[in-house]
């Protein structure tokens, strides 16, 4: 696998070159700055490319190989009569990424949010701290915070219970916490939506069902597919974060299922998976080893995590790479067979592009400002821990 990380530009306090001696030869990264909805220009894509590759004349080369994210506008989630001219507009967006180049788009169809949790600082028994879910902390900001309406059906009586009963003893300051926390906006931005207009986006998908937004997700990508299969471009979706159904809004890439049916509404290679063994293993019915099986081919970008998920309820948090829900000797295992898979049949992308995801803040990171899940020391660790198991297995299976 290509050993990659994240970089959200250049205001990340994990540097270019802290990536670099973290061992990584790749970079994700992508245009936070532009407007969802706006082309990517050829200029705007060889500023980022030209920032990435300074130095690469006197150290270890860095090249961006990744675009995580080239986001989806609502107006194309939604359906709304305006979605061809952003449709076009991406189309545009692809074709000076391949012009420049970059060959792997990640992208993802969660409505509203990209991703949920409840607290960003959960400590661990060694001191880590890393990214939480709690159920009834979820159900305390929809029911009694954001006082969704209808709420209450998404809810056990037991968990609407335990949520009041919080809520009543939470601060002022507890609950603007909890409401910043749920509420963060795209990775990269760090900045929260207004509660009130927070309402309005969900109201805007109050006629959206599981299946029209299926069939929104599935429009998009016939649109774009063959055309990106023709630049030489691999669109790879990301899974939903957590992998189910939060304020209302459908979730439809969660399931083996699921990504088979987005499979065949393009069956061309281009319309690909980013394989996130944390928000896919968030679900116990998801076999991750079968999956990787199955679609391996598809599979373009690899995000490499676990999340531990906590006996008799709801709850999750990121685990070490190495212990938690998931089996990463058998997922890496299987990654690096269907690497082998491609070099027999004379692929010209063999080696997956890989990240460590979601690194614990720990050590000297955790006096430090830092992206959450994005702390510098905690994906050198995760890094490190990763290459040698992916060492071990090829050394063993004779990869």
């Amino acid at each position: 696998m290509i050993h990659t990380m994240r970089w959200f530009g250049p205001n990340d306090p994990v540097s270019l070159m802290d990536i670099r001696q973290a061992g990584c030869a790749g970079i994700v990264s992508a245009l936070h700055q532009i407007p969802v909805g706006d082309v990517w220009s050829p200029e705007a894509i060889a500023e980022r490319k030209s920032l990435i590759e300074a130095g690469n004349e006197r150290f270890t080369k860095l090249e961006w190989l990744v675009v995580e994210s080239l986001p989806v506008h609502e107006h194309i989630k939604k359906g709304l009569p305006n979605r061809e001219l952003y449709i076009e507009n991406y189309k545009e967006s692809l074709k000076n990424l391949a012009a420049s180049g970059i060959r792997t788009v990640c992208y993802n169809f969660m409505p509203v949010l990209d991703w949920s949790r409840t607290q960003l600082d959960y400590t661990m028994p060694e001191g880590h701290k890393t990214l939480r879910f709690v159920w009834v902390d979820f159900a305390l900001f929809d029911l009694y915070i954001l006082r969704r309406p209808n709420a209450a059906a998404d809810y056990e009586p037991e968990i609407q219970q335990s949520a009041r009963e919080k809520f009543e003893r939470m601060s002022p300051e507890e609950i603007s916490h909890l409401t910043n926390t749920v509420l963060l906006g795209l990775p990269g931005s760090e900045e929260a939506f207004d509660l009130v207009n927070f309402q309005s986006l969900l109201d805007a998908y109050a006629h959206i069902g599981d299946r029209q937004l299926r069939e929104n997700l599935y429009y998009f990508i016939k649109e774009v597919a063959p055309l990106a299969q023709e630049l030489g471009v691999n669109l790879c979706i990301h899974p939903d974060d957590p992998p189910r159904s939060l304020l209302g809004l459908p979730r439809v890439v969660s399931t083996e299922a699921d990504l088979e049916e987005l499979m065949q509404a393009s069956n061309v290679r281009a319309n690909g998976i980013t394989f996130c063994t944390g928000s896919l293993g968030v679900r116990a019915d998801n076999e991750l080893v079968k999956i990787i099986e199955r679609f391996g081919d598809r599979i373009h970008f690899v995000h490499l995590r676990t999340t531990k998920r906590e006996d008799g309820t709801r709850n999750f948090h990121e685990a070490p790479h190495l212990y938690g829900d998931v089996d990463m000797y058998a997922v890496i295992k299987a990654l690096l067979a269907e690497e082998q898979k491609r070099k027999e049949a004379g692929y010209q992308d063999i080696e997956l592009p890989m990240r460590p995801d979601h690194g614990f803040q720990m050590l000297d990171d955790l006096h430090k400002r830092t992206y959450p899940g994005y702390s510098g020391i905690g994906r050198l660790k995760a890094l490190a821990e990763l290459r040698g198991l992916e060492v071990g297995i090829k050394r063993a299976f004779h990869y």
